[in-house]
């Protein structure tokens, strides 16, 4: 069965054939600057492959959806309704879905749910401490999200490290424009920092992370804005973006006009590693200890100082990098110490393939 996982942006697409269950790759590619799904589809490149199945990596469709389904009205309707609370994915997938089923009739779609791989959270740290009847009625409770990217880390990090999950107590760091962090115990997860949306957790390029929701009813008084006027600069000129007043908060560009002198970027790189290093110490206690920290994503893979940043002052844990290992090298590598008690890997993540793996599981139910 080939299986095409289309990952989609607001204005990109990229995409994986696979053929499943060899989990071979036999097309890939990246479109840009797409403004018209449909048109979109028609320069997708499989090498004159069959497409048996489209996967989506959708994220929020409520309680009723932490899982893989075949997607039909009542899921697209799902998106809908939770489309305030993420408003940029779920608008996004939407669209990519409804453009998908219109250019291919016939062909399976299918929705794996971000959220899948946090069902193992227990329930104290899934429900947030508001009235019954926002958890019980609208789902309010901490779903989490990367789902895809931190359950391939659970298999990949151990596979790097030589041994099996079992046993092994890891933080997952999906770093990246989103970022998100898992904390994983046996290869599942027990903890993460995003919750009932996107938003939540460490701050992301454009979108605020942490907040008391006080500040934003304050600031809505003060100032008459309207909930769509607060959403829109909460998703698209908080985060990064907003500590640094560096539009699009790329952690590219801040380390850059960092180095140039930008006090404003140098804080928003300290308040991004703060935040990495103070979860990883809040995982610890929840995981009961420490055996390995995985950085992946953008910025996870391939800064070096940022790993080195967010890695500062954990000696206390037993983390101690490999200065020589974390400046070079390419792939998926270990850049601790060899005397280190907690190894840290980098390594580059594929949230196509557990998508793949998902929903050919779906479809063969």
């Amino acid at each position: 069965m080939n299986i095409l996982v289309p990952n989609l942006g607001s204005t990109s697409l990229k995409y994986q054939l696979i053929e499943m269950p060899s989990e071979r790759t036999l097309a890939r590619g990246r479109l840009e600057r797409v403004g018209d799904y449909c048109a979109a589809i028609g320069e997708i490149q499989v090498d004159g492959a069959a497409i048996d199945a489209v996967a989506f990596k959708a994220v929020l469709a409520g309680p009723r959806y932490c899982g893989t389904f075949a997607i039909d009205d009542a899921l697209i309707g799902a998106l809908e309704e939770y489309l305030p609370a993420s408003p940029a994915h779920n608008a996004i997938y939407l669209t990519g879905i409804r453009a998908f089923r219109d250019a291919m009739p016939g062909v399976p779609l299918v929705a794996a749910f971000e959220p899948e791989f946090h069902r193992t959270m227990p329930e104290y740290a899934v429900r947030y401490g508001v009235p019954a009847e926002w958890r019980e009625k609208y789902g309010v409770r901490r779903y989490g999200f990367h789902g895809a990217s931190h359950e391939y880390v659970s298999r990949r990090a151990p596979e790097i490290l030589g041994r099996g999950p079992e046993g092994l107590r890891l933080v997952s760091c999906h770093l990246g424009g989103s970022s998100s962090m898992c904390a994983i115990r046996d290869g599942r997860s027990a903890d993460t920092t995003m919750g009932f949306s996107p938003q939540s957790g460490l701050e992301n390029a454009t979108r605020h992370g942490e907040l008391d929701a006080f500040a934003v009813l304050y600031m809505m008084d003060r100032t008459g804005w309207s909930v769509e006027q607060v959403r829109r600069q909460l998703a698209l000129t908080g985060g990064l973006a907003g500590l640094s007043g560096v539009p699009g908060g790329d952690v590219r560009d801040l380390e850059k006009a960092a180095a140039g002198g930008n006090q404003d970027a140098a804080l928003a790189l300290e308040v991004f590693a703060y935040q990495v290093r103070k979860t990883i110490g809040a995982y610890a206690a929840v995981l009961g200890g420490l055996d390995a920290i995985a950085f992946t994503g953008g910025i996870g893979e391939n800064s070096a100082r940022l790993r080195e940043a967010c890695c500062a002052g954990l000696g206390f844990l037993g983390v101690k990098l490999d200065p020589e290992r974390n400046q070079q090298g390419t792939g998926d590598r270990v850049v601790s110490a060899g005397d280190s008690r907690v190894s840290v890997v980098a390594l580059a993540t594929n949230e196509e393939l557990v998508v793949a793996r998902r929903a050919y599981r779906c479809l063969n139910a």
